[in-house]
């Protein structure tokens, strides 16, 4: 077996895409290799980057035999040792949702035992424009088209030197893209890669696009990759412990922000966005989640509620609820005589939560870890039991306590929404609850994120007493 290494070049031809933007080639002669900036079935010189005893990461440096799919990538930083925001510049958009409904298949099919089609659906203003087709002598000559100026949230990491930029592929260092091509143009237009941020760690830039509001979570200092502040080279002794002076934001920007571990203390203007979603307007913190694709929320809404279709009456319950989007849309459907309950961690997304969803007194929020809360030692007398359960977690997944919970066959819960940026951990939460008994209904996935490996997909699973066959 060839013993590989980092820094060598090698010719090989990839197979399969993989989770994570990488597609894999299987060299006889040595452990299989995932490769970016390539697509399945080309033939590249690729090198290493990393060397495992069971696997090898690279770049693809050339391209020997390209793949009707590829296109030239919109963005000149969009290569290896570049930017490494994106994954699939170098793919046309169809082929960008192919590759990511099979990577959701190979994860179905590997932790869940299922064999399924999926289509990964375009998202708004999403499609490829004047409906070209990819493919060609001339694919990889144009432009890639769309899927470009959609990021309603960017954070730019600052250099020493206080330049903002984006950081690399698995990498510290931060590079200086000038214009990120795939920001909203509200945030392109604030110029904040346009100027110096001295003392200051990181710049994040946040639009409501329904709203057009704008604001800049500043964060002072610098950090080490282990979390430790350190003082920007000249910057002057801070005696008493005060804190050093924050650069002004942008004055484009409706709002600035300072960001002091998990907690931001405006600076000017309000410390949240108007978010536009499901027919009506939303208090969102800065700090709080929201979809950063300006069409997420609204179709993800649409499809939650219509996969759980709730009914005047109903008790529904919503885990990692955030500023209460899917609690809100629900409590409308259930009406006075049903009950919603938010489940929320994070303090400010909990305010914003209540606050939003002050008009229906039916519908509350529960203060509290997930886990905890549901947790057999926790707090579960406080829930009510509920035939309609949404979650929306973070990319780690659903925890046991939830998948305890809709395997508890006394808590009722018959239908489940399971809305999931992350296919891995989406499949595996699948396959544990198809062990207590849940079929798989509806899956739907969408492109809210164009250019990168990430997708978001709605689950929709059926308790044993009301399954029916996926």
């Amino acid at each position: 077996m060839m013993d590989y290494r980092a820094g060598q070049v090698i010719e090989v031809t990839t197979r399969d895409v993989a989770h994570g933007g990488w597609c894999v080639a299987r060299p006889e002669d040595g452990p299989a290799v995932f490769v970016r900036h390539a697509l399945p079935g080309e033939t590249v010189l690729a090198r290493l980057t990393e060397v495992t005893s069971r696997l090898a990461r690279a770049d693809a440096v050339e391209i020997l035999k390209a793949s009707p799919d590829r296109v030239q990538a919109p963005c000149p930083h969009a290569h290896p040792g570049g930017c490494g925001g994106c994954d699939w510049q170098h793919a046309a958009l169809p082929a960008q949702r192919s590759l990511k409904a099979a990577v959701i298949r190979q994860q179905l099919k590997r932790l869940a035992g299922l064999d399924r089609e999926v289509t990964v659906e375009a998202l708004p203003g999403g499609e490829e424009p004047g409906g070209e087709e990819p493919g060609g002598e001339e694919a990889g000559a144009r432009p890639a088209g769309g899927g470009l100026g959609w990021r309603t949230r960017v954070q730019f990491a600052v250099r020493r030197d206080g330049v903002a930029g984006l950081r690399a592929h698995r990498s510290h260092d931060v590079i200086d893209v000038g214009q990120c091509l795939i920001a909203h143009p509200a945030i392109t237009d604030l110029g904040v890669t346009g100027r110096r941020w001295p003392g200051t760690s990181s710049v994040e830039i946040l639009v409501a696009a329904g709203s057009g509001e704008r604001a800049v979570v500043i964060t002072p200092g610098g950090s080490r990759p282990g979390g430790r502040t350190q003082k920007p080279p000249g910057a002057p002794h801070v005696r008493g412990g005060s804190t050093p002076p924050v650069p002004p934001g942008p004055p484009g920007a409706d709002s600035v922000l300072r960001r002091a571990g998990h907690s931001l203390t405006p600076l000017r203007g309000r410390s949240y966005l108007s978010q536009r979603a499901a027919g009506r307007d939303w208090r969102v913190g800065a700090g709080t989640f929201w979809q950063v694709h300006p069409g997420a929320a609204d179709v993800l809404t649409e499809v939650v509620m219509a996969e759980l279709a709730p009914e005047p009456g109903d008790v529904a319950l919503d885990l990692y609820c955030g500023a209460g989007l899917f609690a809100g849309s629900l409590a409308r459907a259930v009406g006075p005589g049903g009950t919603v309950i938010g489940v929320e961690a994070d303090n400010a997304a909990v305010r914003d939560a209540r606050h939003n969803l002050r008009e229906w007194p039916w519908a509350r929020v529960h203060k509290g870890d997930v886990a905890a809360v549901l947790g057999r030692g926790g707090q579960l007398g406080a829930l009510p039991p509920a035939r309609l359960v949404v979650a929306d977690p973070p990319r780690a997944g659903l925890t046991r306590e939830v998948i305890d919970y809709l395997g508890a066959a006394d808590n009722g819960a018959a239908r489940f929404a399971y809305v999931s940026c992350d296919p891995a951990t989406m499949a595996r939460d699948i396959g544990l609850l198809l062990g207590h008994g849940w079929t798989l209904g509806g899956l739907r996935a969408f492109d809210a994120f164009p250019m990168t490996h990430h997708v978001e997909c709605v689950a929709t699973l059926l308790a044993p007493a009301t399954a029916r066959p996926a």
